[in-house]
């Protein structure tokens, strides 16, 4: 297979533009993502994204410590791993022994990104279910401190950001000294995130884009991607999967993606999408798809939540 085209962040670290995603639920065994892993990294990926909350982390570092035995890659530092802050660790003395933690199931030194995971902090146990009852009142600007905590002592190589708005990231630049590398988003043809790109890319930040088929599967998931017609008429007439259309369009786009799949067929798949071009007049159909975000948070919005409506959680950005 061929080599992942890399794109260099705001702190001067290259990242591979091609991830493999690992955020599934419920959690699959763990032998499932070990072998997953595995297999990707036989097939040349370098960038694989987990969370402290998918249950990822541990078969991530068994697979990165089989790979070096084993002489699939040669050091750990080949690689570009990403994990999360999840939600109730957003309290600045929470942010450094959480990534701590996650380096120890990590079996690893340091991260190559650290993301704050939302923008919000919870209360209770650690878990992928989110609920407005148990949102706490949150201080992004000092929970920022702790994540330039982690930068300075060598822990994360570059910080950033995920489900983060227009407004919520220009908030955290008036207090921020190091300026967030990436915001991690849900994107893809039919949430294209036009606005935010635009902002972020004038501020210096990286947009990475998350379940960029559309997440047909997870609970707010849709198949509205891939079942578009203008995907499968471009798909039919370049003799490519309706995925790659998808993925060869972000990477056009100018942003990373992060596809998950533990399929070993679609994992090949969507490393094949480097040596062709969608065309211009292809491009042009594609940002003219009816726009809708999947991922609206539902769980957090409620009458008598802190976010009454959908449009309050993401700052009118739906």
């Amino acid at each position: 297979m061929g080599v992942v085209p890399e794109i260099v962040l705001n702190s001067g670290r290259g990242m591979p533009v091609l991830g493999m995603g690992t955020a599934t639920y419920p959690e699959p065994p763990e032998q499932t993502v070990f072998e997953a892993v595995v297999h990707a990294m036989e097939l040349g990926y370098r960038h694989f994204d987990s969370a402290s909350v998918y249950g990822s982390e541990r078969p991530l570092g068994r697979a990165i410590s089989f790979a070096i035995e084993k002489g699939l890659i040669g050091s750990r530092d080949e690689l570009f791993i990403t994990t999360k802050l999840w939600c109730t660790d957003m309290h600045q003395d929470h942010v450094l022994p959480a990534l701590r933690h996650s380096l120890e199931v990590l079996g690893l030194e340091y991260v190559d990104l650290y993301l704050i995971h939302h923008p919000i902090r919870l209360k209770g146990e650690k878990k992928m279910e989110m609920s407005s009852d148990d949102i706490l009142p949150v201080d992004i600007p000092s929970v920022w401190e702790g994540m330039e905590e982690c930068q300075q002592q060598g822990l994360a190589k570059s910080i950033g950001v995920s489900n983060f708005t227009c407004k919520k990231i220009a908030e955290l630049l008036t207090h921020a000294k190091v300026l967030p590398a990436v915001n991690q988003v849900e994107m893809h043809p039919v949430w294209q995130q036009g606005k935010l790109r635009e902002f972020c890319q004038e501020k210096g930040i990286h947009i990475s884009a998350y379940s960029p088929l559309g997440a047909f599967g997870a609970f707010w998931g849709s198949n509205k991607v891939l079942e578009a017609e203008e995907i499968k008429r471009i798909a039919q007439s370049l003799g490519k999967s309706r995925a790659q259309v998808c993925l060869r369009w972000a990477f056009q786009q100018g942003v990373s993606f992060v596809p998950k799949s533990y399929n070993k067929e679609r994992l090949k798949e969507n490393m094949e999408i480097f040596d062709w071009c969608l065309s211009a007049e292809d491009m042009e159909k594609l940002s003219l798809l009816p726009q809708e975000r999947f991922n609206l948070a539902h769980p957090l919005v409620s009458p008598t939540s802190f976010y009454k409506t959908h449009a309050d959680y993401w700052d009118g950005e739906v």
